[in-house]
């Protein structure tokens, strides 16, 4: 959720947008199930999957659209968008890998940026500095993803229709990986000068 650095945050919890966050944040297990459930010899539930990877992506536009217009911003909103974020990127790579859509290679490159902003998150957290704000480049990479995760598991149909999703969900998921990784480096680059900053004697 990107948010101006000029507006009012809060630590009220019950917020609408917070809310939405939390439901996001349980339909991971849900979507995860759903996907998994072929594997498991159980029923194809794919159209199920797509609907909960549907409504994740309207309530993350949600949360952020009402937080700025009904002056919500919070500091738990602050942790719980980018968070459901991410829970929803790992459930959909777990879930495509081991149904061996997507290949490992991909998989791991997302999994290695994760782990690299797991690692400056830590960094900053010892130096007593606050997660920076998700930017409009590491937003973008997330809906280029979020689109591209659907398509690919509607690219596992037969058909034209699943032709066509496999043309589109790899364009979406090129581009968003290549956003994913640019964004981790800015990242990595604003971590490196905050430390910068705090090792230099006044």
């Amino acid at each position: 959720m990107e948010v101006q650095e000029t507006r009012v945050q809060t630590d009220r919890i019950w917020t609408i947008p917070n809310v939405l966050s939390m439901a996001r944040l349980l339909g991971v297990p849900l979507f995860l199930w759903l996907v998994l459930s072929p594997v498991f010899d159980g029923p194809n539930r794919d159209g199920w999957a797509l609907l909960v990877l549907f409504l994740s992506g309207v309530s993350d536009y949600l949360d952020g659209k009402l937080a700025r217009r009904w002056n919500q911003i919070s500091a738990l909103g602050r942790v719980l968008d980018p968070a459901a974020d991410r829970l929803y990127i790992l459930s959909t790579l777990v879930g495509l890998t081991w149904r061996e859509i997507l290949p490992l290679w991909l998989t791991a490159l997302l999994l290695a940026r994760e782990l690299m902003l797991l690692v400056m998150v830590w960094l900053l957290d010892r130096h007593g500095y606050a997660p920076p704000q998700v930017n409009f480049l590491g937003k973008a990479a997330t809906f280029n993803l979020m689109y591209a995760f659907p398509l690919l598991l509607l690219s596992d149909s037969s058909g034209a229709m699943g032709s066509l999703a496999a043309i589109f969900g790899w364009a979406f998921a090129g581009w968003g990986t290549a956003l994913y990784w640019w964004a981790g480096i800015l990242y990595v680059v604003q971590v490196r000068r905050l430390l910068t900053v705090d090792a230099t004697p006044d």
